[in-house]
């Protein structure tokens, strides 16, 4: 993709959605890095389900150590490898106490360090949290990066060098988010639904997606009122 289709590319983007931000729930940096960690192999929405009672109950590193393992594991019991995550958010959580006074560091050797926290999850927490222009590759990023021709790589790491070295300003902040929701509902990687993609022209998949049949025939039926369109 050229450069001049990469910065069309994200101002289209960023015009349909001037402030993006990432689905998951929080209330303060502490929270968020918990929910990334929890998030890993999991979706957004059934991680929120499982913390909207944990976080009215644990809001810091100290409150979460006294919590306790199996008192979190009662909370986020639905969450795929819950047994595993909840002792490396216990981990974390005592680290963060012990060696960081309970704040989350804005440094991502220090995050990555610490149990259950990979590099998408350091760069989802600088990012979120702290503003950095960081780019956390999950299979959303991955495929639309691959797919589209803007970041290609065989590996996750291989795409986030790409989409650093590519993605202009003023885009870099909100570049991941904006790339996570396309990928999540339009760029779908089984269905993509290119014929209402707002960056198809400048897309580099051969495959385009046309609109199904029987939704233009239920469409032409029942037209939409203008009032309903909008939401």
């Amino acid at each position: 993709m050229k450069r001049v289709d990469i910065f069309e590319f994200f101002r289209r983007l960023a015009e349909a959605n001037p402030s993006p931000e990432t689905e998951l729930e929080f209330g303060n940096v502490y929270q968020l890095l918990v929910a990334v960690v929890l998030s890993a192999q999991s979706t957004d929405v059934g991680v929120n389900k499982a913390t909207r009672a944990l976080f009215r109950e644990v809001k810091t590193p100290a409150q979460m150590v006294a919590l306790g393992e199996d008192g979190l594991k009662a909370h986020i019991k639905t969450i795929g490898l819950f047994n595993t995550k909840a002792k490396n958010v216990i981990a974390l959580s005592e680290i963060l106490v012990r060696d960081f006074g309970g704040e989350v560091p804005a440094n991502r050797d220090a995050l990555t360090a610490l149990p259950g926290v990979g590099r998408k999850t350091a760069n989802v927490v600088l990012n979120c949290a702290f503003g950095a222009e960081t780019f956390a590759v999950d299979t959303h990023i991955f495929r639309v990066g691959n797919r589209t021709g803007l970041a290609r790589g065989k590996t996750p790491l291989a795409v986030e060098k790409q989409l650093e070295k590519k993605v202009p300003q003023p885009f870099r902040v909100g570049a991941h988010h904006w790339l996570i929701l396309h990928g999540r509902y339009i760029c779908k990687a089984r269905s993509p639904e290119c014929w209402r993609c707002p960056v198809v022209d400048l897309c580099g998949f051969k495959a385009k997606v046309p609109e199904p049949a029987a939704r233009r025939e239920r469409g032409a039926a029942r037209p939409v009122r203008a009032t309903q369109a909008q939401h």
